[in-house]
């Protein structure tokens, strides 16, 4: 088992978006038939675009897990040791508590006991993910994904393949 570290920021407006959050249907709904200025037209372009949005894009998905389904191209470290996943989390949330809303989320003491429990819940197979308002209505989406294989997705594929994730083993 390994760990991945996922990161975005962005508009609060776009991350409040959750049809884009949410991996598409098995089944998309019935092609319409007819006008194209319908309410079935319009409802199956939405699902398209939602549905590509979720594959391709990287906001963060309503549900932790589901961003193994998302690009290898978004994970933005790899660890073998829960602590390791955890110590960037520690370092990301250190490096953007200036920015956030609320001054008791700035409350380093805070911030460490969420890089400890993060360690400790990464060591039983959980699945981690935290998110602040920053300043200009922006939000900040931190997450630690157990991969190979999820708790709660266990059949769902590493995001990156194995040469690629040895590479990113290697960065310093």
């Amino acid at each position: 088992m390994h760990h991945h570290g996922y990161l975005w920021t962005g508009s609060r407006k776009r991350f409040d978006q959750e049809g884009h959050r949410r991996p598409p249907y098995p089944a998309p709904p019935p092609t319409p038939e007819g006008d194209d200025g319908t309410d079935r037209h319009k409802a199956a372009q939405r699902y398209k675009e939602a549905a590509a949005e979720f594959r391709t894009g990287d906001l963060p998905p309503m549900e932790t897990a589901h961003w193994l389904m998302k690009p290898g191209s978004l994970v933005r470290g790899t660890w073998e040791a829960p602590k390791q996943a955890a110590e960037w989390l520690g370092e990301r949330l250190t490096e953007y508590a200036p920015r956030f809303m609320s001054e008791a989320d700035r409350d380093r003491t805070r911030l460490a006991a969420l890089a400890d429990s993060a360690a400790a819940r990464l060591g039983r197979g959980g699945d981690v993910s935290h998110g602040f308002y920053l300043e200009h209505p922006s939000f900040l989406s931190l997450a630690l994904v157990c991969c190979s294989p999820n708790r709660t997705q266990p059949y769902m594929a590493c995001p990156l393949h194995l040469p690629r994730l040895e590479e990113r083993r290697a960065r310093p």
